[in-house]
């Protein structure tokens, strides 16, 4: 199905809206047609009829005038407001529901895909190309018929004066499709390379401002501004190709343009010297002309920015057109009731399809309630082990089982719902503390949020910020530490209270005295859950009910602390390094 129909499956439901303001726009734009006919009559039957005495054709004259301002003053205002606030109003109802169709494309992309693309590109294709698009809705759909019933309108009426002046006003008017099949048929192209250009510029741009820290820490803005530099010339360079293909079309069109008038000028002056022609007749053919080709004007300048919305469509419906890596089967039942027995069996995983797997044939069988450590080097698979669970991932080889069924036979939201992530990394949302604890429960009670704080040993502190819990955190969480923000994100867990608890590396980052707390926080959360640890640090997971040793993505060890440290392994040595380290942090300078 090609983009325009695919868009228009998004204006069928407002295609009784669009008719209406066609239908409104008709009426504005036939109000002024009658002026070149007012014209003829003010000319031949009042100022030249010689029946007439001066009192008389200023009688008539005003009583013309009166009328006039009737229609202009009284009743065209109205219709000229409701014809732009119906089309403003449809389109923008219109580009509503595409960006909300595109939010919930967004959220069902895998985290594959968000590995593979920039951020800035997609926010690109979801504002400026979904923005592009409106003015389809306002000049193809609604602008573009009312200029074509403008031109047949005054067609009809330029004949009702004279045949043959009338063929030769529209004399040129295969000049003008021969040049919008020329111009224009290459415009598409160069509009989606100038889109694509300056979403670049976006991607590059979000990525930059994200990483400003970075830049000033290194005293690299001289280069960066060098790369950025480069970024922009690009964009420029495909700008300027767009223009100047753009500028030569409408150079073409606007000879035509004037040349017409001149040509209708010509033939109906020698027609009045002829005496075949009223002078009234030819003022008004004159005012037609400017009636005529204005609106053929338009419909140029309409092919424009209707084949840059057309490339706009192509880049939003590529977008929703990225398949799913993460997809629900046909009979995948909701997850109700979790005990949160789970087994690995024969997993293996890789990212992509050409390279090497990251986890290879992993059997691990974690029973209710039991607390699980993965440790190892980094780059071992630990977290891929973990990402597999909620499905953020799907294996490719073998199979997890939770309570005894194929987690890929449960939807992928009701699966997730059961599950709570502590991540070393948490992400905050820029609104108030408050707002961020809630994305565990949005509809849980000022109580429920309060008590979930409390067990996060994080009420304390925010207390203390200068809003309480209604303090706005900054973008990412920019204005609190990395244990306070850690301590948010475990509350949400807390107030999302889930039966299975993943915590990703979550005090690996942290000093002593918030890796304490939190500590004491996710002790306190993983009570009565299953609960898989991804850790650096070994000391933080001694009280492991197991500990499981991953390197090179397999599993090498699996046991108790005490029972790993009698064996003596790999897990030993780890160990025994790592106490060393600390005695050396910990010694007197």
């Amino acid at each position: 199905m090609s983009s325009i129909r695919r868009y228009l499956q998004f204006v069928k439901p407002y295609r009784w809206q669009i008719i209406a303001t066609i239908i409104i726009g008709i009426i504005k734009f036939s109000i002024p047609l009658i002026i070149p006919m007012l014209i003829k009559y003010v000319v031949d039957d009042i100022v030249q009829n010689p029946e007439l005495i001066p009192d008389e054709k200023i009688k008539k004259l005003l009583f013309i005038l009166s009328m006039m301002f009737i229609i202009f003053v009284i009743l065209r205002p109205p219709i000229e407001y409701y014809r732009q606030y119906f089309a403003q109003w449809t389109s923008n109802k219109i580009l509503y529901d595409i960006r909300n169709t595109m939010y919930r494309h967004i959220q069902k992309l895998s985290f594959k895909y968000y590995r593979n693309n920039r951020a800035g590109e997609i926010i690109s294709r979801v504002i400026n190309d979904v923005e592009q698009t409106k003015t389809f809705v306002v000049t193809g759909l609604m602008n573009l018929w009312l200029d074509v019933a403008t031109i047949i309108i005054a067609i009809f009426l330029m004949f009702s004066l004279d045949i043959k002046l009338t063929f030769v006003s529209i004399l040129l008017f295969p000049l003008y499709a021969f040049s919008i099949k020329y111009f224009f048929g290459n415009l598409r192209r160069l509009t989606r390379i100038r889109s694509q250009a300056l979403a670049d510029v976006q991607s590059y741009l979000h990525e930059r401002v994200q990483g400003m820290p970075v830049i000033k820490s290194f005293a690299i803005e001289k280069h960066e501004q060098a790369l950025f530099d480069k970024q922009n010339r690009n964009f420029l360079d495909k700008a300027l190709n767009h223009t100047s293909w753009n500028a030569k079309s409408f150079s073409a069109v606007n000879t035509i343009t004037d040349i017409a008038p001149l040509i209708v000028i010509g033939y109906s002056a020698y027609l009045v010297i002829q005496g075949q022609l009223s002078l009234g007749t030819m003022v008004a053919f004159f005012a037609y002309i400017d009636k005529l080709y204005n609106p053929l004007r338009r419909l140029v300048n309409s092919s424009t920015t209707i084949t840059q919305s057309f490339a706009s469509m192509d880049r939003v419906f590529e977008f929703l057109d990225e398949k799913y890596d993460i997809t629900d089967e046909k009979d995948a039942m909701d997850l109700k009731q979790v005990k949160g027995d789970i087994i690995f069996e024969n997993v293996s995983f890789s990212y992509h399809e050409k390279e090497d797997l990251v986890l290879k044939n992993i059997n691990l069988h974690v029973k209710k309630g039991e607390t699980i450590a993965l440790v190892g080097m980094s780059g071992g698979g630990k977290s891929t082990l973990v990402s597999l669970i909620p499905r953020f991932y799907d294996v490719t080889e073998g199979r997890i089982l939770l309570d005894g069924m194929d987690i890929r036979r449960f939807r992928v939201q009701s699966l997730r719902d059961k599950i709570g992530v502590v991540f070393q990394d948490n992400f905050l949302f820029s609104e108030s503390v408050r707002d961020n604890i809630l994305l565990g429960k949005p509809d849980a009670s000022e109580e429920e949020v309060v008590r979930a704080a409390i067990a996060a040993n994080a009420h304390e502190f925010i207390t203390q910020l200068s809003e309480g819990y209604d303090t706005k955190v900054g973008e990412r969480g920019v204005k609190l530490s990395g244990g306070q923000k850690q301590r948010i994100a475990i509350a949400r867990v807390f107030l999302k209270n889930p039966p299975i608890l993943i915590l990703d590396e979550a005090t690996s980052a942290l000093d002593l005295e918030s890796e304490h707390f939190i500590q004491e926080a996710l002790e306190e959360l993983a009570k009565d859950r299953t609960t898989f640890i991804v850790a650096h640090r070994l000391s933080t997971i001694t009280h492991a009910d197991r500990i499981v040793l991953i390197e090179h993505g397999q599993i090498v060890e699996i046991g108790t602390h005490e029972e790993l440290m009698v064996k003596k392994g790999n897990y030993y040595q780890l160990f025994q390094v790592q106490q060393l380290e600390s005695r050396k942090e910990q010694a007197p300078c």
